[in-house]
Formats: structure tokens, sequence, C-alpha cells
């Protein structure tokens, strides 16, 4: 096999493990030395191999790449950036692989959600109608655990760690002022369409009465008279009533598309604002004191409570990319494959693009409860595993150490002057 250089780029919104992604992507190259050279990471995500504007891993210490195991967001930088169809956008596609040309690459690894698989798989393509053909394999990352074929998604194991931890305290709190003071405390947590992180924070509800007593899930239409009298009688039964509540539920007439709000490059209107507006219909139709909190980035950077599943697993994507394409894979997504609930154990596999790419995994209907407030013991079976274990970064003067790197950047050999 010819000796090719290598691309890495995160695309969409980080975790607090891609960049054990990255690690394990740059470590498992390096150690395939005879068949790939550097490795070239896109500034900004796929903005920089359309700029031309790489940075060169080599020239970055084992040591330093090794620390971006316990590193939270993007290292390389990321982007919110959707290449759209080849037909209408075939310029943008040519470009890549005219990059990736001119610095020797063959090996593409995407580090993103399903716009990235769906990018990944395009790529595959187009560059063997080119004559310069890319191995392309799309590493898996989305919080958002929505990703098909594929148990779980890196970045998920975490931020469902940091809602049931999160819910659980803040329960605790609750629990201990209710008598005199707040009786409703709502946790708003990311999540558009699927209720995975919130489902998650079903977890810390581990006995009769225990916080969170409902959760909001996008699969479930709101009900808000059966809302409210389920918080009531949460209320008076327990004395106070915790609530986690995803990003993506609607409230009102048509909340997630009706409301004016911007569209990202990929098509995604910004949320948040689930738990003001629950607040108010609380205080408006109960008039209990409330108080909440909107998690939003905090949950997703959080790499200091993160699940040591999670960035484990993150790792193993990354090193099982580079594998696959020594082998001479491509247009595949990495997998994480469950083999056993409990114990939990997992392998690596892979799935085609063409059956990811722009696929949303829902949450299954035997995951919620008949009522539509909770979690059910299969979801549990499911998610328990998930946040098991810990995995702290190194603290010095009482805070965590994250790895800063170089970024050195590459000279360009494209004089064209593109610019995205």
């Amino acid at each position: 096999m010819t000796k090719k250089n290598a691309f890495y780029a995160q695309s969409g919104g980080v975790t607090a493990v891609i960049n054990a992604s990255a690690a394990g992507v740059i470590e498992a190259a390096r150690a395939h030395s005879d068949t790939i050279g550097t490795v070239y990471a896109g500034r900004d995500g796929i903005v920089g191999a359309l700029n031309e504007d790489l940075i060169d891993t080599g020239l970055e210490s084992a040591e330093d790449i090794a620390a971006l195991r316990y590193t939270p967001a993007g290292a390389f930088g990321s982007a919110r950036y959707k290449l759209k169809g080849l037909t209408d956008n075939r310029a943008e596609y040519e470009r890549l692989v005219e990059v990736f040309k001119a610095h020797d690459i063959g090996y593409f690894f995407y580090n993103g959600g399903g716009d990235s698989a769906d990018t990944c798989e395009k790529i595959s393509h187009i560059s063997e109608e080119m004559g310069y053909p890319i191995q392309a394999i799309h590493i898996p990352k989305t919080m958002d655990n929505d990703l098909p074929h594929t148990d779980c998604s890196p970045g998920f194991g975490s931020v469902a760690k940091y809602t049931a931890v999160s819910i659980r305290e803040a329960g605790y709190d609750l629990h201990s002022m209710c008598k005199t003071s707040t009786k409703v405390f709502i946790l708003e947590v990311m999540g558009r369409h699927a209720g995975w992180t919130a489902a998650a924070g079903g977890l810390a509800a581990e006995n009769e009465g225990d916080a969170p007593h409902i959760l909001l899930f996008p699969e479930i239409a709101f009900d808000r008279e059966k809302f409210l009298a389920r918080v009531d009688e949460t209320v008076k039964q327990y004395g106070f009533c915790a609530i986690v509540a995803s990003e993506g539920v609607e409230i009102g007439e048509s909340f997630m598309r009706g409301d004016g709000r911007e569209a990202d490059a990929f098509g995604h209107v910004q949320l948040g604002g689930v738990a003001p507006k629950l607040a108010e219909i609380i205080k408006s139709g109960l008039g209990y004191k409330y108080h909440y909190a909107i998690a939003d980035y905090l949950m997703r950077a959080a790499r200091h409570i993160a699940s040591a599943t999670d960035v484990e697993q993150a790792y193993a994507v990354g090193r099982a990319a580079v594998e696959y394409a020594v082998q001479g894979r491509s247009g595949i997504m990495v997998t994480i494959d469950r083999q056993n609930d409990a114990p939990y154990e997992w392998t690596i596999g892979e799935a085609p693009l063409a059956d990811v790419a722009n696929v949303e995994k829902m949450m299954p209907a035997d995951f919620i409860s008949e009522d539509g407030f909770h979690i059910t013991d299969k979801a549990r079976r499911y998610l328990g595993p998930l946040i098991a274990g810990e995995s702290y970064p190194p603290y010095v003067d009482g805070l965590p150490k994250y790895a800063k790197l170089k970024l050195a950047a590459v000279d360009k050999k494209l004089s064209d002057g593109f610019k995205v």
C-alpha cells in the first residue's frame, strides 16, 4: 500500500470526549508510520480543509497528544458547516479533493454526527470520480446519542452522567428547603428531537420519591393539564418536584419552529428556553415557588465528570478508524456493538455510511413509562453502563489541567485564494 498522509477533522457541537477520539486517531496513525505519513487536522473542522488551513499534528509531542484524552471541547476547532448535495454544490467537494491531492492525503477521518457522515460518504464517491480515491471513514460523535447502527455515540455517556449527577444533587438541595421555600426545580438539558439526555436523568431516581420525579421528552406530546396535575401530585406527596426537560420539548404552538429563531448551517433552529416556559406554567397554574437551570454548554464541556466508559469508547473508535483504513476499508462509520448489559460488554464494528447519513435514532417507545413521564427498567439497563466509571483529568492548584497544542499551520500549496 502506498504511503499517504491523513486528514482529521472535528464537526458540529463538540463533547467532553471528542479529543479522546482525536488522540486515538493520531496515536494509531503514528503506530502505522509505514503506511500513514503526517496526520493533518482541519483548523475549525471541514472549513480548514476548504480554506487549505491545515494543522501539522506531527509537531505535537506524544505527551500532549496523550493529554487530549483528558481535554474537553475541540482541540483543533470544529464547525457547523454543512456541504450541500453534490448536484447543488459539487464545487466544494471538488475543492476538498484538490486540497487533499495537493497535500498527498489519502485518508479522511471525519469525527461528527449524521451530517458529517453524509459529507464523508460523498467524499468517498466524488474522489473516485475524480481519479484520486480517498479512504473516507466516519468516527461517531454526538452527545444527542441519535446516530443509528451503533449502541451509543461517544459524547453521550458523559452528558448522561452529568445530567444524572446534577439532578440528584439538585434534588437533595431542593428537598432540604422545600418545607419553607422552593417546591419545584427544572433542569433543561440538550436534546433536539430525541430524549436520550433527559432519559439519562432518570437514572438518579433509584427509590420511591427520588429526584427526578418528572422527565419530559421530545417524543411525547406535551399536555399542560396532565403535566400540572403530576407536578401538584408530586409536591403534595413528597414535598417537592424535580424535573428534567429536553430542550426539544414543544410547549405551546410549534415552540421549535414558530418563534422566529435563526437556524444554523445544518438547518437546526437554536433551542433553549423550555425551562422558563415550564416555570411560568407552574407559577400561573399552581403558584409554587420554583427555580430552574439551563445546562447548555456546561453539560457537554464537563470533562471533570466524564464517564470512563465514554472516554474509553471515544478513544477506541478513533483508533479503530485508522485500523480499518490501513486494512483498505472506506465509506464506513466505526460502530460500538453491545454484546451484554451486565456486565457491560462491547466490541467495535462498522456500518455503511449510506445507512448512517442523516438518519436519527429516536428513543424506543418501550424506554418511556406508560404515563410518559419517566423511563422503564429496559431504559435503565441500556443507560446504566454508559455512565459507569470515573476518568478524572489531572488537577493543578485546584483546577483541571488540559492540553494546549501548538496548532502549527501547514504551508499552502494552492494559490487560488479560496475562502469560506
